[in-house]
């Protein structure tokens, strides 16, 4: 019989990647920043959306108004599964850094454009069309943002440190909210809620082309990411560079796939539950005005803030399945005692509701941004995390419209309580088929440390995890050679 014996070269010291802090930290704030301003244009559309149904569908009753303003935000993310397969594609083949630079500038000149787009009174059924036009385009940029952020970081960060690398991801999703729902309510403050319906509402959209092209300057002197450089070399030096087609993502990685998608519907649909519904909740539904439900879910989000790099950071100790484990449970059996909470009438019970939903997140979004990226090899990362991650935020980003719909005609304020229970079932179900990646180099990359004494340690480590799985297969074969003799001696014929 022909047998054939497999060299695989030990690791030595050279071969695990030392990147340096001030490096990482870099990356971090770049990536950070892209994300901000996704969840800014959030913030303000969440809590603007009741004005902008006024100024938009003026003819529509205030329940319709609401609803068509959440579907147009809503709406575009049908096309973000679109610009994860064209960003992702391209982040694979020329690199993440490229892709990232493109995708901030195009979604802060899309959200800037929504403050340009005059009323349905001046250009009639153009308001409407435009405003949906420019959220198209704004919802295929982001389609290629955060799965290629979360790759950056990921990609940028020691083994260790990665889940408390990864959490400052959404510390700027959860920033650049706040920086939205605050600018609302100062400007609604400051000109009064007549005004702002009139032309103050179009303020915070402006802020996003600034704040976009600090973005630009700030990936723009990143180098690209050291696992992918490696990758491009490796590549190189092959007389045939490895190719790949969209149907191996779904034939040799669909468990990965759906792990992907089960995990970004259970955390997003809380996500947009809390910090896009909410706000119209408030408003529309409990008879709140804008400016008192938007303090109050920010002073939540403030706290959320302070949580999200202990997630992470706790994440690198105990792993990452145990905190989505303990956040899909707490959507099971909180969410409706939280939202009976947030019906009471009483501030102080409004915000104990609002922060029981916001931990409960915080389980979830804590870890995202390191178990994401960890699920598959570097040569097809982008495209597969662009694609399931973006598929999974169309079936999230309906969760305004949906709920909001499902209130209107049930007349039944606990729906959004039922919808996240759903939710925490769908994160349960995913988490227990998903393997743990806490400490443990990418798929497709060497270990990476921040310094020379954390490298001799993971060294010394990944010795010791060979040593043990040598004895395990010793004591194996021993076990089994004692099976085969008592084999022997009960059948001596057949021995």
């Amino acid at each position: 019989m022909r047998t054939s014996e497999k060299q695989v070269k030990p690791i030595e010291i050279d071969d695990i990647n030392i990147i340096e802090n001030e490096k990482t930290k870099k990356a971090i704030t770049a990536a950070a920043l892209g994300n901000a301003i996704e969840w800014f244009d959030f913030g303000v559309y969440g809590y603007v959306a009741y004005v902008l149904g006024k100024v938009f569908f003026p003819d529509a009753s205030p329940s319709v108004q609401m609803i068509a303003a959440l579907a147009t935000f809503s709406v575009p993310f049908i096309f973000r599964p679109l610009g994860g397969l064209f960003f992702g594609h391209l982040g694979d083949k020329y690199g993440r850094q490229k892709v990232l630079a493109i995708t901030v500038i195009i979604m802060s000149i899309s959200t800037f454009g929504i403050g340009l787009i005059p009323s349905y009174e001046t250009i009639g059924l153009w308001a409407p069309i435009l405003l949906l036009i420019v959220k198209i385009v704004q919802g295929f940029s982001i389609g290629g943002e955060y799965s290629g952020a979360a790759i950056f970081v990921a990609e940028y960060s020691p083994d260790r440190k990665r889940g408390f690398m990864g959490s400052w991801l959404d510390f700027g999703s959860i920033a650049g909210f706040v920086l939205g729902a605050a600018t609302v309510a100062l400007i609604t403050h400051a000109v009064g809620e007549a005004r702002f319906a009139e032309w103050g509402w179009r303020i915070p959209f402006f802020l996003a082309l600034p704040l976009g092209i600090i973005g630009l300057y700030l990936r723009n002197r990143l180098e690209e990411t050291p696992v992918y450089q490696q990758h491009s070399e490796q590549q190189a030096q092959k007389s045939k560079p490895q190719k790949f087609s969209f149907k191996e993502i779904f034939v040799k990685h669909k468990r990965s796939l759906l792990v992907c998608i089960g995990l970004v519907i259970s955390t997003n649909v809380t996500y947009y539950m809390l910090l896009t519904y909410l706000p119209s909740y408030f408003s529309h539904n409990l008879g709140y005005s804008e400016a008192h439900g938007a303090l109050i879910i920010i002073a939540v989000m403030v706290g959320m803030l302070f949580v999200q790099p202990v997630i992470g950071y706790l994440s690198d100790k105990f792993g990452r399945r145990p905190f989505i484990f303990i956040g899909s449970f707490s959507l099971i059996f909180l969410s409706y005692p939280a939202f009976v909470l947030l019906n009471s009438g009483v501030n102080y019970q409004i915000f104990i509701g609002l922060l029981i939903l916001a931990l409960s997140l915080n389980m979830s979004i804590g870890v995202m941004a390191s178990t994401l990226p960890a699920l598959f090899p570097t040569e097809i990362r982008y495209s597969a995390l662009g694609i399931a991650f973006n598929f999974s935020v169309v079936i999230a980003g309906l969760t305004p419209t949906l709920t909001a719909t499902l209130v209107e005609t049930t007349h039944n304020l606990m729906v959004p309580a039922y919808y996240l229970m759903i939710c925490g079932v769908v994160g349960i179900a995913t988490a227990m088929y998903l393997k743990e990646t806490a400490n443990k180099p990418l798929i497709g990359g060497v270990p990476i440390a921040h310094n020379i004494e954390e490298a001799q340690e993971l060294l010394e480590e990944f010795h010791e995890t060979i040593e043990q799985k040598i004895e395990n297969i010793d004591q194996k074969i021993q076990e089994l050679q004692q099976k085969r003799q008592k084999l022997a001696d009960k059948h001596p014929d057949i021995a």
